[in-house]
């Protein structure tokens, strides 16, 4: 669940060359660094998803630039554009993550060839984790085996649900069994790291639905679990249908209900959560790359719609793969826009972020008004005691159901 969103804001302008400020620079090295590989390819287009993503039959007026077959060239000229905006500093990668879309609809060489321009122009740090996103459908034992062998060491498989009736609404298209099935192979294959992803509250699900879904997703033995709410966003297949009236919206006290049946499953298996959207067996199943986007350190986003950040500041790739696969042939970064974050905007994002792990946030970040709004949410039963008096601000599992209302009073 790490696509780029469709939409883009304006920002500044950016260089042809992709120069960053020499502040953005200073330090580069001393922060955790990794990468962002978006492909934006999709089988079919899930009637939920706002993502940055295109299937065949929307690019075929591009021609071959926006085409499959030519993605991986146009990828790996950024990441060697990416190591000459960024200098000689000594960067080695500690995460890669390719997200989309479906990378899997590539070949496996192709993902291999881009993780080798990575490690490559940039170093991989030792224990790297290199993780790519899959659809259950777009993969099998061989493919699998040849990412394993080409340096990837996670996988994160979208499940979304069980019940063929929830994900025949969602639009995803699952043999049944075959995202359980993906974990054993995804073993076999050598990955010792493996993410299902599901979604609650689609509507027409039901309590014993969801309950169902976790336990064919623990039944698969993966190490980590990521379980979202479905959000209903504009512009999507979706909303249009629920706007015409023709399935209900599920309601915030549904979503709720189905959190805590997750919390009760999920930790029951003997997994913990460490952002409120996920779960795992261990620290070292933790996602992360994920966790080096919640802490604030660099990255870079490479491909249509990514977003990068290094040292303060974030930019955004042109969206549509055509006109990031040109900007590219033109020697020129695919940038659209960029913007630079003053100190207050970098601690209202680490409140926004760093208050949804499991960690916290250090209450030394928030001002007065921020501070009476976190002792009223300590009396409120909405944070943890002790590390409130430790000096940070970690949610209890009521402040999880309510973390965005949370969040909201703190940052003030």
């Amino acid at each position: 669940m790490d696509g780029m969103p469709s939409a883009l804001p304006d920002g500044e302008a950016v260089p042809a060359d992709g120069a960053l400020p020499e502040t953005a620079l200073a330090g580069l090295g001393t922060r955790p660094f990794g990468f962002y590989v978006h492909v934006p390819y999709c089988a079919t287009r899930c009637g939920y998803c706002d993502f940055n993503t295109y299937t065949a039959t929307e690019l075929r007026s591009s021609g071959a630039v926006a085409s499959q077959d030519t993605y991986a060239d146009h990828l790996i000229a950024e990441i060697r554009l990416a190591r000459k905006v960024l200098g000689d500093a000594d960067i080695p990668v500690e995460t890669v993550f390719l997200g989309g879309g479906t990378p899997t609809l590539l070949p496996a060489r192709d993902l291999v060839r881009m993780l080798g321009a990575i490690r490559d122009e940039f170093g991989l740090a030792p224990g790297a984790e290199v993780t790519t996103e899959a659809n259950p459908e777009s993969v099998d034992p061989a493919y699998l085996s040849e990412l394993r062998e080409g340096g990837f060491n996670r996988l994160s498989f979208g499940m979304q649900s069980v019940r063929p009736h929830v994900l025949q609404l969602l639009d995803r298209h699952h043999t049944p069994g075959r995202p359980q099935a993906c974990v054993a192979e995804a073993r076999a294959a050598g990955f010792e790291h493996v993410n299902l992803d599901l979604i609650y509250g689609t509507p027409g699900e039901s309590d014993d639905d969801w309950r169902a879904s976790l336990d064919a997703a623990l039944a698969a033995e993966p190490d980590h679990v990521s379980a979202y709410a479905l959000i209903v966003e504009e512009g999507t297949r979706l909303a249009a249908r629920i706007r015409r009236g023709e399935i209900p919206m599920t309601d915030d006290d549904v979503h709720a209900d189905r959190y805590l049946i997750a919390e009760e499953r999920l930790t029951a298996a003997g997994m913990e959560w460490y952002e409120v959207s996920n779960w795992a067996t261990s620290p070292e199943a933790r996602c992360r790359h994920n966790e080096l986007y919640w802490t604030g350190a660099d990255w870079w986003g490479a491909g249509p719609g990514a977003h990068s950040h290094v040292g303060g500041v974030r930019w955004w790739n042109r969206k549509h793969p055509a006109a990031y696969a040109q900007a590219l042939e033109a020697g020129q970064t695919p940038a659209q826009g960029r913007e630079r974050l003053e100190d207050e905007d970098r601690r209202v994002e680490r409140i926004l972020l760093e208050l949804r792990l499991s960690d916290g946030c250090p209450l030394d970040l928030l001002r007065e008004t921020g501070r009476e709004a976190a002792d009223r949410a300590l009396a409120d039963g909405l944070l943890e005691a002790a590390p409130f008096a430790a000096g940070r601000a970690v949610l209890t599992l009521r402040g999880r159901l309510l973390a965005d209302a949370v969040v909201r009073d703190l940052v003030d």
